[in-house]
């Protein structure tokens, strides 16, 4: 396939513009995704293509667009709505967690409801602790929604594409530190199935898991262990709901350890989730205990220091790796 290299933003555009193009029951709905063009721009130009009906500017209500969107996906329709942020999204969580995740299971299998949440996610630099959270973790807790969490444009198009064709409620998690990263995008369609982790760089001394703009913290710090003769697989998770434990497992096997770095807060995280599953299922295959890196315990402050110790970062990770592998500090 020919590939181009595009932006982030543009890859998202361009997975909403082929499926409402594919399937005009498809419509995107939020603030500012008409006229403005999308608060980060990726639905710039939609509205001339395809109109105000189904290119949708919402009031600042995420509850009471949330509602719309759902009510529309249990009749037919496959709306995306688009968040601001997913932080603004805590006032659309009755109709996410009460309504679209439980409406297969309270109908019998009879009222599916195909709708995909979309918006930047985590933190943004000093934007204080109201806009800085990180929700993977908390939304993957929630049995009958699926949650994907995407690092760079080739797979964010490729997910958002198979998002929208989704029969279940999707949260897909961006980050707004990510729209102008530029990536291989293929001119051809294509699709990535949900579920499936993929292994950015193969290794074969220590496995490092993470996945969204974590993913820049892993590869730097396995660029970093490379200068010293340490091999490190890098994975990324891209789906945290269903998560791929076997690419995880068959990683553990062949490296015997494990460090995940992600953004969440630490109690109940997305890393606490995975290292239960490796010592249950992979613990003879461990030379040394799971190890994980996360945000402080504490919300987000707006001080540029308190930002940058309140974040995983390369140099943390490294020595996270070089612990699990018994070497000198």
């Amino acid at each position: 396939m020919a590939n181009r290299v595009i932006q982030f933003r543009e890859a998202l555009r361009e997975a909403l513009n082929e499926e409402m193009r594919r399937d005009e029951n498809v419509f995107l709905m939020g603030e500012e995704v008409a006229e403005y063009n999308g608060a980060y721009k990726v639905s710039q130009g939609m509205l001339n293509e395809f109109g105000p009906k189904r290119v949708i500017d919402t009031p600042i209500s995420e509850l009471g667009f949330a509602s719309i969107g759902v009510g529309a996906a249990q009749n037919g329709l496959r709306p995306v709505v688009e968040f601001m942020t997913w932080n603004f999204a805590n006032l659309a969580l009755d109709q996410i967690l009460n309504t679209a995740s439980k409406m297969l299971a309270m109908s019998g299998g009879q009222l599916s409801c195909p709708i995909v949440f979309r918006g930047p996610n985590g933190s943004a630099g000093q934007l204080g602790a109201q806009h800085s959270t990180a929700y993977e973790s908390m939304y993957a807790n929630i049995p009958g929604l699926k949650v994907v969490s995407v690092s760079n444009p080739y797979d964010a198009k490729g997910l958002l594409k198979s998002a929208i064709r989704d029969n279940d409620p999707v949260i897909f998690m961006e980050s707004e530190v990510m729209y102008s990263d530029k990536g291989e995008v293929p001119e051809e369609e294509y699709l990535i199935p949900l579920g499936k982790a993929d292994v950015k760089r193969i290794g074969t001394d220590v496995t490092i898991v993470s996945f969204n703009k974590m993913m820049k913290i892993a590869l730097g710090a396995a660029d970093e262990l490379a200068k010293e003769n340490i091999s490190a697989e890098v994975i990324d998770l891209r789906t945290i709901r269903p998560l791929d434990w076997q690419t995880i497992f068959e990683s553990v096997k062949k490296t015997n350890r494990l460090v995940i770095v992600e953004e969440e807060w630490p109690f109940a995280s997305v890393a606490s989730e995975v290292a239960y599953r490796i010592q249950k299922e992979a613990f003879d295959y461990l030379d040394a205990p799971v190890r994980r890196i996360t945000s402080a315990d504490a919300p987000m402050h707006y001080a540029p220091n308190l930002v940058a110790a309140y974040l995983p970062d390369v140099p943390r990770t490294v020595r996270l790796v070089k612990e699990v592998m018994y070497l000198k500090k």
